[in-house]
């Protein structure tokens, strides 16, 4: 799946990029990058929706569990099926068919372009006419000799070397005269944009994960030495430390446990009957001619205790905990929910200001506004104000991606716009990753760090983006 993202994103921009006229590329551009954000929200609504309905769950015999988080795969992959459909009506690039010396079918769509925009202007009569076309110069392509004499085998291995050599050639034009300059920076404020803005979304999340277990541990609840015989246990445990306490005769029936420690206790000839369990554990506890029947007690959970003439019947692998009672899960989906929806107003602003003030401002503006609003983070102290937070730099972020990605289709010539943006886009892949290591290790541990650096690198590639040329009234190459 990432890997089928990774060559769908660059072919997207570069090919919306090529039918579009100059006047109105930065707005289109901008509009389609708005649908990176509803394709966002319509994730993560679906997660919200679906994944925490452990209940949504059916069984496909005895092995198979189709629980909810498929159906969410499902949910989420009908738009890719929807496009792959959409795309079978749609032309071929004009420019691409120009580069690769196709001048009647590259004349013909561009009459379909423009008898379209004239229908929707209502000059239906308008003709289509060409003074010229500019042919771009042909590149020499490598010829394969053994086409007709060598073996099939051997004619698929000289076009497999064949397509891949000439990759590579298209790859490294981009670090070629007149373009060499532009990738160099590029590749800085990709990189840098990309690090930054990755490594803080994956720190956001963990650190209001953070809070929101110290604030759970904060109310633990801690019972010490108890003794209870003959006594029936049917209700709900949850977020508690039982400590050297004696359990004789016991029944524990129908009970969920939910973050229960016990510690240096003793069962005897006690029963577990239907247990869910979450986050529970025994620790150095004794169990002695005790019965475990329909439970999801594993061998995991009893640590360093002692089982003594104990039996286990039905006993319940995997995630058996059932999320309705999680409330965190819904939290977890619906901040990241909110994060998402907070770059709407963004993408609104830059789509209707990008040919306007420039793709240049936009870029190191919004990069250098998001950088200083990481010191606020320094204020964050509640679940709120981080959530606050969170949204706040999502949508001061979201303008420099969209005027990075018109910047990016519109310094490249059609012959490597789509292999310079694949590489600039893996790049920032990589620089995720890399961001998501080291800001998730600095979880609980500083906060200095991250909010430095993350501040940092934004501002340096802010300013490094003010030095791409300016492309408002550039004509495609």
């Amino acid at each position: 799946s990432p890997f089928s993202i990774g060559g769908a994103v660059p072919t997207v921009f570069s090919y919306f990029s090529e039918v579009l006229a100059r006047e109105k590329r930065g707005e289109h551009l901008s509009w389609l990058c708005m649908f990176w954000m509803i394709g966002g929200i319509y994730a993560s609504a679906m997660a919200w929706a679906i994944i925490p309905h452990y209940g949504w769950s059916f069984s496909m015999g005895s092995a198979y569990q189709f629980h909810s988080w498929r159906v969410f795969v499902i949910v989420c992959a009908l738009p890719c099926v929807s496009s792959v459909v959409a795309l079978t009506f749609m032309p071929e690039s004009p420019r691409f068919l120009l580069e690769v010396g196709k001048h009647d079918e590259a004349w013909m769509i561009l009459k379909q372009i423009h008898d379209t925009n004239m229908r929707a202007r209502g000059q239906p009569e308008k003709v289509f006419t060409v003074n010229r076309i500019k042919t771009p110069k042909q590149i020499d392509e490598l010829i394969e000799i053994e086409s007709d004499t060598g073996t099939w085998y051997r004619r698929c291995f000289v076009r497999i070397r064949t397509e891949l050599y000439g990759i590579w050639l298209t790859f490294m034009r981009c670090f070629n005269y007149p373009v060499k300059d532009n990738t160099i920076k590029l590749t800085a404020v990709w990189f840098t944009l990309s690090f930054g803005y990755y490594g803080l979304s994956v720190w956001f999340p963990d650190v209001i994960k953070h809070l929101q277990s110290d604030e759970y541990a904060s109310r633990v609840k801690h019972f010490r030495n108890e003794e209870v015989s003959h006594f029936v246990f049917n209700f709900t445990l949850e977020n508690q430390i039982h400590s050297n306490g004696e359990y004789i005769n016991d029944r524990f029936i129908m009970m969920k446990f939910k973050s229960v420690t016990f510690e240096d206790s003793l069962f005897k000839n006690c029963v577990f009957e239907d247990i869910t369990s979450l986050n529970t554990y025994f620790r150095n506890c004794t169990f002695v001619n005790t019965t475990f029947y329909n439970t999801d007690l594993e061998q995991y959970k009893f640590v360093d205790s002692e089982l003594i003439n104990c039996t286990f019947f039905h006993i319940r692998t995997g995630c058996q905990i059932s999320f309705d009672d999680d409330y965190s899960a819904y939290w977890i989906y619906f901040v990241n929910f909110l994060g998402t929806l907070a770059v709407l107003p963004g993408n609104i602003v830059s789509a209707l200001l990008m040919d306007r003030i420039g793709r240049l401002t936009m870029l190191g503006g919004s990069m250098v506004l998001s950088g200083i609003s990481c010191f606020f983070l320094w204020f964050g102290t509640s679940e709120s104000m981080m959530i606050g937070m969170l949204c706040l730099y999502n949508g001061l972020t979201i303008s420099a991606w969209n005027s990075l990605d018109v910047i990016t289709v519109e310094l490249y010539p059609t012959d490597r716009r789509a292999t310079g943006f694949g590489f600039l886009n893996a790049l920032c892949k990589a620089a995720a990753v890399l961001g998501n290591l080291i800001f998730g290790s600095l979880v609980g541990i500083t906060k200095a760090i991250p909010i430095l650096l993350a501040s940092t690198v934004l501002v340096c590639g802010g300013l490094v983006g003010l030095r791409l040329p300016d492309t408002r009234t550039q004509v495609l190459m």
